[in-house]
């Protein structure tokens, strides 16, 4: 819950003061006005970012990627990947090499959106829907748990409004979408460039379509989204364009987009918080036209506490990652911001585990210019039941001159063991030719990245941990 952090402004304090100073101007008509505190604006509008992130976050993500320019595809419209790495201007960071992703977004606003997967046996499939506030609302894990790992089931499920009443086909799973929009990610084991052309087949067998257009009643048509705002011209990934906004520009995507997303959980309490800053559902929003400081103040509060890793993720040897709580939130605002921020469409701990470091074992940031060392032992491989690949990225979570068919090291990438079983992992920019398993690396600072799909509770309870990176 958010807390209330207004300042009251002592009123017996106030009359003292006024007295006084009516004593000292006398007969003075000119009546003198103590300013009013602004505090309380500072840390509502702090409070509101960080509840609203998410919201507006997912918001832009959606206009992005909906329409018929390259890289986007009508609403209720399966859009596929089809290229290792993936190209296109509103990637997110630190892109993912595994898989190719299949994505589309969802409107139930009208009637149920009908999804179907196909059997992929042999092959591991991800299928995740998340809802606007960034909870995951439906995954594969729900109703096949591990099996997944080694493929999935052809199933179906529609997704519908908590309060449509109707009748769906038999053998369809309802699930209820609290908010119009969802968002849905499909990814799909590959296994390198030879292998392709066979995951392209099982996107093929992917169908999204309304309800009146899977049982035939009705022919395909796309449906266009409410439109947020006019367009700004602002440019870059959906979080660039996020970040690029001021308070007045932020709200009004909040007061927009609330009618058709309300809050999950239900929060009375933030919604009063956006509504003394004036911000009401679908009704244009009037910030405070006397504190244009306090204002600014809690706008750039807001942001740093957005990008700022909260207090409950899971560290051990510099890696961080989240635990138990991601992916369905609760009152929990802050971790659901911050994951919002820093791994756009993560899912549950059940789905994927994904640890990054940037600095070494003594504290230094990690650069190409030298050669590290990881070593698992035995007992510390990571611990999965699907795989485990570790890639390295730019400090901006770009892939950097690395070779896509040399970019991860991993299970599925022909990782040799020692004979204890144990693996050690080299990481430079240097080829190291020497090295059972070399991890090329850009040239100056970066990052490392460590999923691991289909994990183990161990790998999100804080009992297991990566190894430290060494330098050598």
């Amino acid at each position: 819950m958010i807390k209330n952090r207004r300042e009251q402004f002592p009123f017996h304090l106030a009359c003292a003061a006024l007295a006084g100073v009516a004593f000292l101007a006398g007969c003075s008509s000119t009546p003198i006005v103590a300013p009013k505190p602004t505090g309380w604006i500072k840390d509502e509008v702090a409070d509101s970012y960080v509840f609203a992130y998410p919201l507006v976050l997912m918001g832009t993500a959606r206009d992005a990627a909906v329409g018929t320019g390259p890289g986007q595809a009508p609403i209720n419209t399966v859009r596929h990947g089809t290229a290792l790495p993936p190209v296109g201007a509103h990637n997110p960071p630190t892109p993912g090499i595994d898989t190719l992703d299949s994505t589309a977004w969802l409107d139930v606003g009208d009637e149920p959106v009908i999804v179907s997967l196909p059997a992929s046996p042999g092959r591991y499939v991800d299928a995740r829907a998340l809802d606007m506030w960034t909870n995951v609302l439906w995954s594969t894990t729900d109703s096949q748990g591990a099996s997944r790992a080694a493929g999935i089931k052809a199933q179906t499920v529609a997704f519908a409004k908590p309060d449509w009443k109707g009748d769906l086909p038999k053998g369809v799973k309802r699930i209820d979408a609290p908010t119009r929009n969802v968002w849905l990610d499909v990814r799909i084991q590959t296994n390198g460039a030879h292998d392709l052309t066979a995951v392209r087949k099982v996107q093929r067998g992917i169908r999204v379509a309304p309800l009146s257009v899977y049982t035939g009643d009705a022919s395909p048509a796309s449906v266009a989204p409410r439109s947020l705002s006019a367009d700004t011209g602002a440019s870059g990934s959906p979080a660039d364009q996020v970040a690029a906004l001021d308070a007045k520009g932020f709200f009004d995507r909040v007061a927009q987009l609330l009618p058709d997303n309300p809050p999950s959980p239900a929060d009375p309490h933030a919604l009063k918080f956006l509504a003394d800053l004036g911000v009401q559902p679908d009704d244009p929003v009037e910030l405070p036209s006397t504190a244009t400081d306090a204002i600014a103040g809690g706008l750039a509060d807001g942001r740093a506490r957005v990008a700022t890793p909260p207090t409950n993720m899971v560290m051990g040897n510099g890696w961080s990652w989240f635990g138990d709580g991601v992916g369905n939130y609760g009152p929990d605002y802050a971790l659901r911001a911050y994951a919002a921020y820093a791994q756009p469409g993560i899912g549950t701990k059940d789905d994927e585990v994904r640890a990054s470091v940037s600095l070494d074992s003594d504290g230094h940031a990690l650069n190409g210019a030298n050669r590290y060392v990881m070593h698992f032992a035995p007992k510390q491989v990571p611990p999965v039941r699907g795989f485990w690949s570790v890639t390295a990225y730019t400090k901006d979570g770009a892939l950097g001159e690395s070779a896509p068919a040399y970019a991860a090291v991993g299970d599925k990438a022909g990782v040799r063991r020692n004979r204890d079983g144990s693996i050690d992992v080299t990481v430079s920019s240097v080829r190291q030719r020497k090295a059972a398993n070399w991890l090329p690396a850009p040239r100056g600072d970066f990052q490392l990245v460590l999923r691991l799909y289909a994990p183990k509770p161990e790998a999100s309870d804080g009992t297991w941990a990566p190894p430290a990176v060494v330098r050598q």
